[in-house]
């Protein structure tokens, strides 16, 4: 492996002139002699790659993982770069190697399914609320500055400064802040079944309507004023087991046309 002086600045410092192994790895056939080159031009380079996972730590992810993926890009970079085409590699590897760390982010950190178009907009708006931060010492820059500075819509800047908290969510046993011991399942109500007497009652409403008006008033008296059959039958001056016969008729009916659902409009 050779390293070449430079006259300017390279924008990594320690990035090595391998163009000549890289010419040579493109020549070699698969083999031994081949990955031992292959492995060597990955750890002349791997420097870089590091460098360029450092940028995207503290969105979750440890920054060892970062070095990992990274590496994985640099890898990738390493055996699909064509130095026949004229770009220099650092070129090449710099954005594949970006790209593989956007890829991690993007399929193994958002815990809830973010649109990609949301994950542009949070990018677009961490970036520019960065940027404006030296600009506005002592506050965060207001959504309408983010806006006129990202070229977005002040929507649009909302929607992205929502995404920024979506890599991870939150336990339902994780304590709330500011409260003693409070977790967020406290606040979760559980099923409530007078909702469904609600429904039941809306739906048989109907039903109950079509019915005679002898057999709504036994239905009335029966679950309404809590009478029992005996004081049905004298009140209406009817047999006990009348009024339970037309009870049962009255429940088979309602049942039926509950279950046959509403007529067709």
């Amino acid at each position: 492996m050779r390293t070449a002086s430079r006259t300017k600045q390279h924008p990594h410092d320690d990035a090595p002139d391998t163009a000549a192994d890289f010419e040579r790895l493109r020549q070699l056939p698969d083999g031994p002699e081949r990955k031992a080159l292959r492995d060597e031009l990955v750890r002349a380079w791997l420097p870089m790659a590091e460098r360029i996972a450092v940028r995207f730590r503290g969105r979750g992810e440890a920054l060892e993982d970062l070095y990992q993926v990274a590496a994985l890009g640099l890898v990738k970079a390493v055996d699909h770069y064509d130095p026949a085409r004229g770009r220099a590699f650092e070129a090449y590897a710099v954005p594949t190697v970006t790209g593989e760390i956007k890829r991690h982010f993007r399929d193994h950190m958002w815990t809830l399914h973010v649109p990609r178009r949301v994950q542009d907009l949070r990018n677009r708006v961490r970036r520019a609320a960065k940027e404006l931060a030296q600009t506005t010492p002592g506050r965060p820059p207001t959504v309408a500055e983010i806006a006129a500075h990202a070229e977005l819509t002040e929507s649009e800047v909302r929607t992205g400064m929502e995404a920024l908290e979506c890599f991870t969510a939150l336990s339902l046993e994780a304590e709330m802040p500011g409260t003693d011991g409070y977790a967020l399942a406290d606040a979760i109500g559980g099923l409530d079944p007078r909702y469904d007497v609600v429904v039941d009652r809306v739906a048989v409403a109907p039903c109950l309507q079509a019915l005679p008006e002898r057999e709504r008033t036994i239905l009335y008296l029966r679950f309404f004023q809590g009478m029992t059959q005996s004081c049905i039958a004298q009140q209406l001056g009817i047999s006990q087991m009348h009024v339970s016969r037309l009870l049962s008729a009255c429940f088979a009916r309602l049942r039926e046309e509950l279950l046959a659902g509403p007529p067709p409009r």
